[in-house]
């Protein structure tokens, strides 16, 4: 049965947030990668280190490797008994009382302990001549100082970076237990939409939802299935419905699910065996979002306004999508920032906008300029924005200079 729009109460948004994962559950699924194909992934257990790094004891410089102690109680000439280059096949030993030339990254010889970088040293007639005495140990990279064997290199839900990538390899790791990436779907709904790039008629827009809302799971991590616009009807988008949740962790549509009479995802949704868990939030722009589960797939609804689409993925789909991929989902907006603007608001709904960072406070926080006043269902002041800022349902307004929660875009 569906509720009448009068027997619905608008959810508030960490409610909503909490019904949005209450409908997906971690993947279990673990998938072996090479190296190169990790990037982006989800670790799936903890990667421990099976051996101490530096593998030897090292250069740290390029320059010149001897015995301290050889030096005497006032420095003194070394003669210079050879090279050792990075990547050296034999062991060598530092003949007593001598030095050797020596290449950041060479393994140290056998009773050398210290390094002279070549800044602070020079060669006169095959010896080395030392502008200052170094410290016994300078400029040595010791075996095992930098990472201990057992060592957590990636914990378990972490996404694989390319740092990861890179400390993965250093410690001879070429294979990496991923969680299966969740296979999403996203589609629209709306007469009135035609892609991008194709003729429209009359009283058509291009459909911006669907590119952008893919482009955001693929950033995600997401295996991506594009599920095309379907038209405002009940029957074939009830039987779409269906088909998608034998393939799909996630569905992700837009359009179709407000109080108008053309608006058949809701209805398509019951009809198609789905059950819904939760339906309009307090929140501006996105009031009209659905969540429910057909058998095994979780279904976010999202409104077809584009920026209400935007926000409703940053606040719902991003943290489902990590809870299908075993991380943690983060808190949207937990950043502070200060108002560079004021303005008015009225009590009801938590308010989300774009804004733009334009410099950093006296205290060291960014000061942030709201962006796309008066309107809100244009994307236009995205392609200017550093994030999205959030003002609380019963907040009266913001004053210039007051704290801001927010979220910045590069915080993924």
């Amino acid at each position: 049965m569906l509720s009448s729009p009068n027997s619905s109460p608008l959810i508030d948004v960490a409610t909503a947030r909490e019904i949005a994962l209450s409908q997906v559950e971690a993947l279990e699924e673990v998938r072996d990668l090479a190296l190169g194909a990790a990037l982006g992934q989800v670790c799936a257990r903890d990667i421990a280190a099976s051996v101490a790094m530096p593998f030897f004891t090292n250069s740290a410089m390029d320059g010149y490797t001897l015995r301290a102690e050889d030096l005497g109680e006032a420095g003194g000439l070394l003669p210079i008994a050879g090279t050792i280059a990075a990547g050296a096949a034999d062991p060598q030993i530092l003949p007593r009382g001598a030095a050797l030339r020596i290449f950041t990254g060479a393994p140290l010889p056998e009773g050398a302990d210290t390094v002279v970088p070549l800044e602070e040293a020079s060669e006169a007639e095959g010896a080395l001549v030392l502008t200052s005495r170094p410290e016994r140990g300078a400029n040595v990279r010791l075996a095992g100082s930098d990472q201990p064997m057992g060592a957590c290199l990636v914990a378990r839900g972490t996404r694989i970076a390319p740092q990861h990538i890179g400390l993965l390899a250093a410690n001879g790791i070429g294979r990496v237990p991923v969680v299966r990436a969740p296979r999403v779907v996203v589609l629209s709904s709306g007469d009135e939409l035609a892609a991008p790039g194709a003729a429209r008629g009359h009283a058509q827009i291009h459909d911006a939802n669907r590119p952008m809302l893919i482009a955001l799971a693929e950033a995600a991590g997401c295996e991506v299935i594009d599920g095309g616009i379907l038209p405002d009807e009940v029957e074939p988008l009830s039987r779409r419905l269906a088909d998608l949740s034998a393939t799909a962790d996630l569905v992700l549509s837009s359009g179709g699910v407000s109080l108008g009479g053309r608006d058949p995802f809701r209805p398509a949704f019951v009809a198609a065996g789905g059950e819904i868990a939760g339906w309009r939030v307090a929140v501006k722009p996105g009031k009209p979002v659905v969540f429910g589960r057909l058998g095994a797939t979780a279904f976010t609804g999202l409104p077809g306004n584009p920026m209400a689409a935007f926000v409703g993925f940053h606040l719902f789909a991003l943290a489902q999508i990590a809870r299908l991929s075993g991380r943690a989902p983060t808190p949207f907006a937990a950043f502070k920032a200060r108002a560079g603007f004021s303005w008015r608001h009225s009590p009801g709904r938590q308010e989300v906008f774009p804004v733009r960072r334009l410099g950093t406070s006296a205290t060291g926080l960014p000061v942030l300029e709201r962006l796309g006043i008066g309107v809100s269902a244009t994307l236009f002041p995205l392609a200017e924005a550093d994030g999205l800022a959030v003002i609380p349902a019963m907040s009266e307004g913001v004053a210039r200079g007051d704290i801001l929660n927010w979220h910045p875009f590069c915080a993924g």
